[in-house]
């Protein structure tokens, strides 16, 4: 897939780009749904980004979520994990609220792993990374297995809280023919800037941004070659040489 850089701002330009389900985020909708049919309630996948990701959007739906939401307003183009993060958590909340907000590890671009997280504190609750499995889950808590790098702790949370599951979690389903038949694109809920909380433009996107792409460039690769004409003993005696010159062996 072929996607421009703005040379001004060094952002994506994703406007127009066709957009795919995040792999990661594909556990965290199973997971999701797996928590509703066991505590009941109802599962609502938010997304942000243009007018494009509400076609990915549907692929949740699809697979079980009972609704979906885009947040998207041109307000918030270019804005990095922060600014993602605080318009996520506005969206959130001009939702009506929550019980549990289930995130995929990381996404496959910017591989931060810092939304979830950086949701929980915007909205000032619990939450907890490394998720593995479900323990148990009522009207009130939540109980989950952590994976950390030496161990696997059972984690007790009290909701509301955010999750962010990883991968291999579970299986996730396919989507469905017959929710494709009953769900259409026209059904998705829309959050722009003017429904959040904090509705000042200066406080989302680019504008608030700390993180800034100063300067972009290929990289120069050197490459270095040697021809060696010998008999078999003595071509494979430089090679080896040679590989541990460069430390490949």
């Amino acid at each position: 897939m072929a996607v421009e850089t703005d040379a001004v701002t060094g952002v994506l330009k994703r406007g127009g780009v066709k957009g795919k389900l995040n792999p990661f985020d594909l556990f965290a909708i199973e997971f999701a749904i797996g928590v509703r049919d066991m505590a009941g309630g109802s599962v609502t996948a938010v997304s942000m980004g243009p007018f494009a990701a509400g076609e990915s959007l549907l692929e949740a739906v699809y697979m079980g979520a009972d609704d979906a939401c885009l947040v998207s307003d041109a307000a918030f183009a270019g804005s990095d994990v922060l600014a993602t993060s605080k318009t996520l958590a506005g969206a959130v909340e001009a939702l009506g609220g929550f019980d549990l907000i289930v995130c995929g590890k990381q996404t496959t671009d910017g591989d931060t792993a810092q939304i979830g997280p950086q949701v929980a504190e915007w909205l000032r609750r619990p939450h907890m990374t490394g998720v593995v499995s479900v323990v148990g889950v009522d009207l009130k808590s939540i109980t989950v297995g952590v994976k950390t790098e030496e161990l696997t702790q059972t984690v007790y949370m009290p909701l509301p809280c955010v999750v962010c599951v990883d991968k291999d979690i579970n299986t996730p389903r396919l989507p469905s023919f017959l929710r494709k038949r009953g769900y259409s694109r026209d059904m998705i809920k829309t959050i722009g800037l003017g429904d959040l909380y904090d509705s000042d433009g200066e406080n989302y996107g680019l504008n608030s941004s700390p993180t800034r792409v100063v300067r972009m460039f290929e990289p120069e690769a050197e490459i270095k070659s040697e021809r060696i004409e010998s008999d078999a003993v003595s071509a494979a005696a430089r090679l080896l040489e040679v590989l541990r010159e460069e430390r490949i062996v």
